[in-house]
């Protein structure tokens, strides 16, 4: 019998939550299939099997927690043509009723199933689970007899014989149910890991930095212009198109030559003043907000960023980034004006002490030379920083450098 485990995930990485069991229980696998689907604080990973076998036993059930190098299953020696030939038996015999319950001896107990229930459903006999999962009925809405709570193959016999038909579709564990009669139906979702990561990490950083937001406003006519002349061609000669965030990362990376405070970490008693930039970039995913990291951002072309940041979000809306892929941003980039955001306060992505936001692109009437007045493509930046290291005119003086840097986006060429 050999145990199936955790891989080793990351170095930051320690424990993760099931998320799906792909494989049942005394289903046959063959080595390199996938068994199950782990979910951890920043990516999903698939757990394969080590080798060809049948999977004997599920030790840890969808929704628990499990650690490195835990065993969540155990896997044996296929049965060969025993095992088929029972596999055939079974698929000919008729549906019967669940085999009884062990018997209690008198002042003791039944013998309890060793294996843990997954979290959010209750306590059940084997024969209960068998004779549940054969119907595909759901354990959480069997009304209970037993005192203890536990579900017995008499309770879901009888709620079997009350459901309109033999046979349900397995419950949506979101669905809206009835709190209770006389009140109203509410609905309970659990959160998933990276939900609970996210809100971590958001109320660490407010409770662990000296937060403060400042705010401007930049002309995007000579980027937009820039655009309308270019896009074509630029599509044509790169395979990429070129939108503004390849304008808005190198204008960070100039503002962050000129301010390297705002590319700094705080360790202990010390600054950590880095000398490289990578640049995350914000992207929203079914799952919730990920940051995957343009490394060496400096050192990129405009197509070479557009490019990375395409691929990037792409793998992070289908869940195939890496974990190399998040990690060690120096400097991020969120932009909420694809949603139609016109100002916000983003919140720092510790260690990092600076996070710049960007909203939509709104005309407004602008004074311009001359005490004229005309209508520009406006767009508003919030610069979030940790006080604690970044004084407030830096942290202003940092946005004006983005501000002039996307307002004459030749320098960007010639900063280089």
């Amino acid at each position: 019998m050999m145990e199936i485990k955790v891989p080793e995930l990351a170095e930051s990485i320690t424990e993760g939550t099931i998320s799906k069991w792909v494989v049942r229980e005394g289903e046959a696998v063959r080595e390199g299939d996938v068994v199950a689907e782990l979910e951890t604080d920043k990516v999903n990973v698939e757990i394969s099997a080590e080798q060809s076998g049948v999977l004997k036993k599920i030790l840890k059930g969808e929704g628990e927690t499990v650690r490195v190098g835990e065993a969540i299953a155990l896997l044996g020696e296929a049965d060969g043509e025993a095992a088929e030939s029972e596999a055939g038996k079974k698929a000919e015999e008729p549906v019967s009723d669940p085999p009884p319950e062990p018997r209690e001896e008198e002042g003791g107990e039944a013998e309890e199933d060793a294996r843990p229930s997954p979290a959010g459903y209750p306590v059940a006999t084997p024969a209960a689970r068998k004779w549940a999962r054969e119907r595909g009925i759901d354990l959480r809405r069997v009304s209970v007899r037993d005192p203890r709570g536990r579900v017995t193959a008499e309770d879901v016999r009888n709620y079997s014989a009350e459901a309109p038909s033999g046979r349900e579709a397995p419950a949506d564990p979101a669905k809206v149910l009835p709190a209770g009669e006389g009140e109203r139906p509410v609905e309970r979702v659990r959160m998933t890991r990276r939900r609970l990561t996210i809100a971590r990490r958001l109320l660490e950083a407010k409770q662990s930095t000296a937060m403060l937001t400042t705010f401007n406003e930049v002309d995007m006519s000579a980027v937009m212009e820039i655009r309308r002349r270019r896009k074509e061609w630029f599509r044509e000669r790169h395979d990429v198109g070129l939108g503004f965030m390849s304008f808005f990362t190198k204008a960070v990376v100039g503002a962050l030559k000129a301010f390297p405070l705002l590319n700094a970490e705080i360790q202990g008693e010390e600054i950590l003043i880095k000398k490289y930039y990578d640049i995350g970039i914000a992207v929203s995913t079914d799952q919730g907000l990920v940051v995957p990291v343009v490394r060496d951002a400096d050192r990129l072309s405009f197509p070479e960023i557009e490019r990375r940041i395409a691929i990037l979000a792409e793998r992070a809306r289908s869940g195939s980034l890496t974990l190399e892929e998040l990690q060690g941003g120096t400097f991020t980039i969120t932009n909420g004006g694809v949603f139609g955001s016109l100002a916000s306060t983003p919140i720092l992505n510790p260690p990092q002490v600076g996070i710049l936001g960007m909203h939509k692109i709104q005309k407004r009437p602008v004074a311009v030379e001359d005490d004229r007045v005309e209508v520009r493509p406006m767009m508003y930046l919030a610069l979030s920083y940790d006080h604690r290291i970044i004084d407030g005119k830096e942290a202003v003086s940092f946005l004006v450098r983005v501000k002039e840097l996307i307002e004459d986006p030749e320098q960007l060429l010639l900063e280089g």
